[in-house]
């Protein structure tokens, strides 16, 4: 019997993923463990194995299909056996319980542009329809054209739910949908490939469903880094972790700030707003192909040492592709940094669903007066808080800031 090579789930937050590249053909013999099919997900490249030895029977997905996760993307096999479909299919649609489960837990909506739709009455080749692979099989087996049906999903998307809901009665005709409607099934990231393509989707997605604003400050810190100077003169051993790295230190202030402000450490989406007690920061790495976010999971219960040499693990891996996927979601608040080409201030840009993400410049060395009047020169960090207005507000963003400000300006209590 056939056995289905599926698109898996490399992440937490991932509902689909995009067929790059087809490592192997039809035909083609291949032992456990041989990649078959090279993969994107909205966090990384992956590499599908072949689960079983035998031949490639059929492909089922081509290069640049977009694959919901469970879904068959081809079969393994006897040469010359035939797949029965009829029995296999099942397998690579999600049960009930867990098309809910995508519904309510995933960041952004997923949009949909397989052929397949076209099996549930979709004729017109211009026109988008999003559906879970579930909804898609009942409209077919019910005799539903999905053109037919409101979804009530993400983007629109049609779900089981709509599907038990639907009466004829219900028909919507084309020019009944406005145009405002129409034009927000737009693809995003058209034209582009890969890893730019989901880059794209993801950050039209985040300015199109927030209420973005951007809060902007310096802060003084001398101090900061008199403190680091002091720390590496009373050690006796070396500090080659990142554990006094600038970038550590603000971290750490800002796990501490997001403990005290838990109304920045959550996730908005689909309606419903999430604080966090676990604190998990994404760090905006940038590699050969784009942009990516690896998590430091439970940054809240390390030390300044153990943030210091996770952060340093976890980029280092980022960039050279080994980091495990689980550590490609789930984070709560996102830092970017691009002080190392010297930019001050910038708009960083939501990483959905949280509700905040700070951008770091730059430090500047500024002169300035003394009580005394005597001028002196001081080092100060510009920070760029973005934050979501639709849940937080101008005053407690601010308050954020400040907050930071506070530890970064009193390092020591960075240390407890």
């Amino acid at each position: 019997m056939a056995t289905e090579i599926v698109m898996p789930k490399l992440g937490l937050t991932m509902t689909e993923g995009t067929v790059e590249k087809l490592l192997v053909n039809e035909g083609d013999k291949v032992e456990a463990g041989d990649p078959v099919i090279e993969i994107s997900s909205e966090k990384l490249t992956s590499e599908v194995e072949a689960p079983a030895s035998g031949t490639i029977i059929e492909f089922t997905a081509q290069e640049g299909d977009v694959i919901p996760y469970k879904e068959v993307m081809a079969y393994v096999g006897e040469e010359g056996e035939v797949v029965d479909k009829s029995t296999s299919a099942p397998s690579a649609e999600p049960s009930p319980e867990e098309e809910e489960t995508t519904e309510n837990n995933k960041p952004e909506p997923k949009q949909e542009s397989k052929p397949a739709d076209q099996e549930a009455g979709k004729t017109d080749q211009s026109e988008r329809i999003f559906i879970t692979p579930l909804a898609r099989k009942m409209a077919k087996e019910q005799g539903i054209d999905i053109r037919d049906v409101n979804g009530t999903g993400g983007n629109g998307r049609i779900t089981r739910l709509d599907i038990n809901r639907y009466t004829p009665s219900a028909k919507t005709s084309a020019k009944e949908v406005p145009a405002s409607a129409a034009s927000s099934e737009m693809e995003y990231g058209a034209g582009l490939t890969g890893m730019r393509k989901t880059i794209a989707q993801r950050m039209m997605r985040s300015v199109q469903t927030t209420a973005q604003v951007t809060n902007q400050r310096k802060i003084d810190v001398t101090r900061l880094m008199e403190f680091r100077n002091e720390i590496k003169e009373k050690v006796d051993f070396p500090l080659d972790n990142g554990e006094l790295s600038v970038n550590t230190l603000l971290t750490k202030a800002v796990v501490l700030s997001l403990l005290d402000m838990p109304s920045m450490n959550g996730w908005y989406y689909d309606g419903e707003y999430t604080t966090f007690d676990e604190v998990h920061i994404g760090m905006a790495t940038a590699i050969d192909d784009g942009l990516v976010v690896p998590v430091i999971k439970d940054a809240h219960n390390m030390s300044l040492s153990r943030l210091g040499s996770s952060i340093k693990e976890v980029v280092s891996q980022t960039r050279k592709g080994t980091l495990d996927g689980s550590l490609y979601s789930g984070s709560t608040f996102t830092i970017t940094n691009l002080g190392g080409a010297d930019i001050e201030y910038f708009t960083p840009i939501l990483n959905t669903p949280e509700v905040g993400i700070l951008g770091v410049g730059a430090i500047q060395k500024e002169l300035d007066l003394d009580e005394q009047g005597t001028v002196i020169q001081k080092q100060k960090l510009p920070l760029s808080l973005s934050f979501d207005h639709q849940v937080i507000d101008g005053a407690p963003a601010a308050e954020f800031l400040q907050k930071i400000a506070g530890y970064l300006q009193n390092p020591y209590r960075i240390l407890f």
